[in-house]
């Protein structure tokens, strides 16, 4: 077992919105992605989101306000909540969430990632 770094772990892929496992924890997992433009609005029913912002900066909009993150921020989406995240410039952010969680939620559409991609 060694360090897992970020950024080396950002070098192995150059997709957007389609998040990368580095580690688990118990049933969690840590997921890094690139965030580039407009998200789906979605939400999970059954779980909490982390994000934590590692490069860059990015929204978190909701229907009724919006929550600027940069780089060393965090912000937990609670459970059911309808949400969209945003990046006007490309934005490296870390996942906290439940083995399990498909990226669009309850929405599914174009932009559903595959799951437990490891890198």
């Amino acid at each position: 077992m060694s360090a897992i770094n970020f950024q080396e772990k950002f070098s192995r892929f150059s997709e957007r919105w389609s998040p990368k496992v580095i580690a688990e924890m118990n049933d969690y997992q840590f997921k890094l992605v690139r965030l580039h433009g407009e998200f789906v609005w979605h939400q999970h029913a059954d779980t909490d989101e982390v994000f934590i912002v590692i490069e860059g900066a990015m929204t978190l909009r909701f229907r009724d306000h919006e929550v600027p993150l940069r780089a060393g921020e965090l912000y937990v989406v609670p459970k059911g909540v309808e949400h969209q995240p945003f990046a006007a410039d490309e934005c490296k952010v870390m996942l906290v969430e439940p083995k399990g969680v498909i990226n669009t939620g309850d929405t599914g559409g174009s932009l559903t990632a595959q799951n437990d991609v490891w890198i």
